[in-house]
């Protein structure tokens, strides 16, 4: 399985969780029974530091909403950026940079071209504060 995959895993896993009061090990395990994509302990490591992180990741996401909400933000893009926002600020062997590329490339496959923009441009402006 490559990051790429790895991420796009975590980034079901946290889609999934924005629907659902079930626990993080509850959708690991359906994730697993369905068999619908590959999990790894990387991936499931990352969804795990998402979810435990939750409300610190808002929370930054929060301050660089220009004009928005986070309840306005779309399902698939908050999963992006927690995802990316953790990756920044929380694993020390993925670069800044590497994180917001790998953050496009998923909200390429599943968003908007809009949504691409607009987490590119919250993602760039973590990176130049932090």
């Amino acid at each position: 399985m490559t990051r790429h995959q790895m991420r796009e895993a975590a980034f079901m896993l946290t889609f999934e969780k924005l629907f659902s009061d079930a626990s993080a090990d509850e959708i690991i395990s359906i994730a697993k029974e369905s068999d619908l994509f590959e999990l790894n302990d990387r991936a499931i490591d990352l969804f795990r530091g998402v979810d435990e992180k939750r409300e610190e990741l808002d929370e930054i996401i929060k301050k660089y909403l220009k004009n928005w909400t986070i309840d306005r933000i779309s399902k698939v893009s908050l999963a992006v950026l927690r995802i990316a926002v953790y990756e920044i600020f929380y694993v020390e062997d993925i670069s800044d940079e590497i994180a917001i590329s790998e953050a496009v490339k998923i909200a390429q496959t599943y968003t908007l071209k809009d949504d691409v923009n607009f987490i590119n441009g919250v993602l760039a402006s973590v990176v130049k504060d932090r």
